[in-house]
């Protein structure tokens, strides 16, 4: 089977990262597309996060009715900070019948460079490319690659913390969430 993996805070989960992830799976050669929720990124101040158990019950309640996504705790239990290579090894050793790649927007490519162990990553995954609006230029060795793949997919320029923000405000965003996520959100008295 072939897993896209998607990596993020999912602090929250929005419509965006639904519709970039269902994207994926049903115009690639994706069979799947995984949500990692990833505890603690090492470029993002932890002190805004939700517990991990929020967030992934978050993502559970996005993807339940989705075929081909699928939400995954796997970073919760390695050691902090983690580092996608890491964890790329550790779902490999999990996993020996998957095949693993990176889906990520094109603002992330441009700092790609910047991740640790990149160049095996690079050597070993594939990378699906979702368009983004950002500054910055791609690394010319990434234009070309065969492991990267760009994929034409609409530009979301939805953010979470936007709609933490919103919230805070105490505004209706309920339609950049889907309807179980919302009312979780609502429930738990999330953001404000």
């Amino acid at each position: 089977m072939k897993v896209g993996l998607y990596f993020g805070t999912f602090n929250p989960i929005h419509i965006g990262h639904l519709a970039i992830a269902n994207h994926m799976a049903e115009n690639s050669d994706l069979d799947q597309v995984w949500f990692v929720v990833t505890p603690h990124s090492p470029f993002k101040k932890k002190s805004s996060l939700l517990d991990n158990h929020h967030r992934y019950e978050m993502v559970y309640l996005a993807t339940e009715t989705y075929d081909k996504l699928q939400p995954s705790n796997i970073e919760f239990n390695l050691p902090q900070p983690n580092y996608t290579a890491n964890t790329l090894i550790h779902l490999e050793e999990k996993y020996p019948n998957h095949t693993f790649s990176l889906i990520m927007g094109e603002d992330n490519l441009k700092g790609f460079h910047k991740w640790k162990n990149y160049e095996v990553i690079l050597e070993r995954y594939h990378l699906y490319v979702y368009p983004r609006i950002s500054e910055g230029r791609i690394e010319t060795q990434f234009n070309n690659h065969n492991h990267v793949h760009y994929i034409k997919a609409p530009i979301m320029e939805i953010s979470s913390t936007f709609i933490r923000n919103a919230i805070k405000e105490n505004k209706n965003i309920r339609p950049l969430l889907s309807e179980p996520v919302w009312k979780y959100i609502d429930e738990m008295n999330f953001y404000k």
